[in-house]
């Protein structure tokens, strides 16, 4: 149980660097996007064909996917019903803000940490299907209620294609559907690499991190929270009791239940005009509350 406080706690440490380096002036607020860029088109690639060659691949695995996109759909539905009152707008709002797994910056990190390959496997397969709809789906279906817009396949299609995690996934499961190896100097280089995706993760999060909290707000986030994480604990029980998978493959779909709000709810929302102060704040409340609830689960697990 220490060694999992004394693990937790450095993240948090991890993320409170990059919050203070950002309020002292080393990094700018635009600086997350370059080490997004980073995160996202380097190390987490890295980090994903670094664990993938150390763990035998199981075709049945990408049951992990589908759910992951009934997932999204039913929070997604949550937040429609979360608004339905006060109009298609808040609908749309609602939609983007309460649906979406943050899993490569923020829940791979832990996973690749605590869980090792067969754990980092799994959140890759699980976050395909999460990827479906955080780079598109989602934000169609908003938009199409809130605005009156259409959902274009096309679109959802291209940024998927265009994700660099997405398609080493994609990559990497039908390397090891055909059984062939990586070559050793490619994983030197991407074990390499790769170490370094916890902690640049951890250190974007925290130039990100933004709470700036508005009175109007308080209540609307703590529902919002509340919704989310009440049907992130229904999933969570239905994952470890009925999933017929191995006990470490459960315990990382229960971790993975408890992601926070995907990070790209808060540009998806600003294409709908919607709240960007508000979905922002609903997105940095949300590391706040995942931070402690994982660190529980993993204590409690004994991880």
């Amino acid at each position: 149980m220490l060694q999992v406080l004394i693990k937790a706690a450095s993240f948090v440490l991890m993320i409170a660097l990059g919050y203070t380096l950002k309020r002292v002036g080393f990094f700018k607020k635009e600086d997350f996007s370059v080490l997004s860029r980073i995160v996202l088109n380097i190390t987490l690639p890295c980090a994903i064909i670094t664990n993938f060659s150390a763990f035998e691949f199981q075709a049945p695995l990408m049951l992990l996917a589908v759910l992951a996109l009934l997932c999204c759909l039913i929070l997604a539905g949550a937040g429609w019903l979360r608004g339905r009152k006060a109009g298609p707008e808040a609908k749309g709002f609602y939609m983007l803000n309460t649906s979406g797994y943050n899993i490569g910056c923020f829940t791979m990190p832990y996973v690749q940490s605590f869980l090792g390959p067969a754990g980092v496997v799994a959140t890759c397969i699980f976050d395909a299907g999460n990827a479906v709809m955080c780079n598109g789906g989602t934000y169609g279906l908003a938009s199409s209620i809130s605005k009156g817009g259409k959902l274009r396949v096309g679109d959802v299609a291209k940024k998927m294609i265009t994700s660099v995690p997405f398609d080493t996934y994609i990559i990497m499961v039908t390397l090891a559907l055909l059984k062939v190896p990586t070559p050793d100097p490619v994983l030197t280089f991407t074990s390499i690499v790769g170490s370094a995706n916890s902690f640049l993760s951890m250190l974007m999060i925290g130039v990100g991190f933004e709470l700036k909290f508005e009175r109007k707000y308080l209540s609307k986030i703590g529902v919002t929270l509340l919704c989310r994480y009440s049907l992130s604990a229904v999933f969570a029980l239905l994952f470890y009791f009925l999933l017929p998978f191995p006990l470490e493959i459960r315990q990382v779909a229960v971790i993975v239940a408890f992601a926070p709000i995907s990070a790209a709810s808060v540009p998806y929302t600003e294409k709908i005009d919607g709240d960007v102060g508000l979905a922002s704040a609903i997105n940095s409340s949300a590391i706040v509350v995942s931070i402690v609830i994982i660190t529980v689960l993993l204590m409690v697990m004994g991880l």
